[in-house]
């Protein structure tokens, strides 16, 4: 399981999303997690889920990364899917003492387990396409305006892509303890919760020394090249707003613009009618 967790890591391509403006990409990814929330019936997601397809077939991300980014989250859909077909009122279907499963509730299920999935799926997208290094400086570039504020705005930016950039190195160091501590004989699946728990501490304790090492190894090679903070410095690569920026972002206007017509059009009436 460990393995399948893919936050924070880069796949390095050459495709549009790759090489779009990370500033851009960054106010892109907000605006598709509201486009999704915005979305309150099958056609406005249906426009999300049509877009997501697109997006990845543009990115040329492989089909079985996506995969990966989701199972971590099965478990989390599976309990709000069954929250929801239990626990919301409408025509029941089936009916099993205390717990009745109704159409309604199937439906808002599926259309919350949908929702669930596009937004793991799109807010990895940015990852998988934008180095740390870019993400650093979309970061900081558009928290400019917070300068104003004597707010340390580089160091923040710096924090958070380093934090992220970890995450991928942070579980294959996990992955290694657990590998280390089966071979020496230690039973990390059975028993109960409570000696599950403790099982984890052999696990912890290496975890925590491996990461305070790994920081002050990074802060000795930062400290050994000068870093100085953001005060002063300077980019190889400077960031311009292109013409493949501009179109990328008119197109998800214009998917939101669809989501939102999808609210307030016909098409409301008839899913009513219909029961969706």
């Amino acid at each position: 399981m460990l393995k399948d967790i893919t936050i924070g890591q880069y796949f390095p391509g050459a495709s549009v999303l790759h090489k779009l403006d990370p500033r851009v990409k960054i106010v892109l990814t907000i605006a598709y997690i509201v486009m999704l929330f915005a979305a309150s019936n099958a056609v406005g997601l249906a426009v999300g889920v049509l877009f997501l397809i697109v997006v990845y077939a543009v990115s040329k991300i492989p089909p079985s990364m996506i995969l990966k980014s989701l199972k971590p989250v099965v478990p989390i859909i599976i309990f709000t899917s069954l929250l929801n077909m239990l626990f919301i009122d409408g025509r029941v279907l089936v009916s099993f003492w205390i717990l009745k499963i109704t159409a309604e509730g199937i439906q808002t299920a599926v259309f919350m387990s949908v929702r669930i999935i596009c937004l793991i799926a799109g807010t990895s997208l940015l990852t998988y396409t934008t180095s740390p290094i870019a993400l650093t400086d979309g970061i900081e570039r558009l928290c400019n305006p917070l300068k104003r504020l004597k707010m340390p705005v580089h160091e923040l930016a710096m924090m958070m892509t380093i934090a992220l950039r970890f995450i991928p190195t942070l579980i294959e160091e996990t992955d290694k303890i657990m590998s280390a501590q089966k071979a020496r004989g230690a039973d990390l699946e059975s028993g109960g919760l409570m000696q599950r728990a403790r099982a984890l501490i052999p696990i912890l304790i290496p975890l925590f020394v491996s990461a305070f090492r790994r920081a002050d190894e990074l802060a000795l090679a930062m400290e050994c090249r000068c870093y100085r903070g953001g005060e002063g410095r300077t980019r190889m690569k400077q960031l311009k707003i292109h013409g493949r920026d501009i179109w990328c972002s008119a197109v998800v206007v214009a998917c939101f613009a669809c989501v939102i017509a999808a609210n307030f059009t016909p098409w409301q009436m008839l899913l009513s009618t219909a029961g969706l």
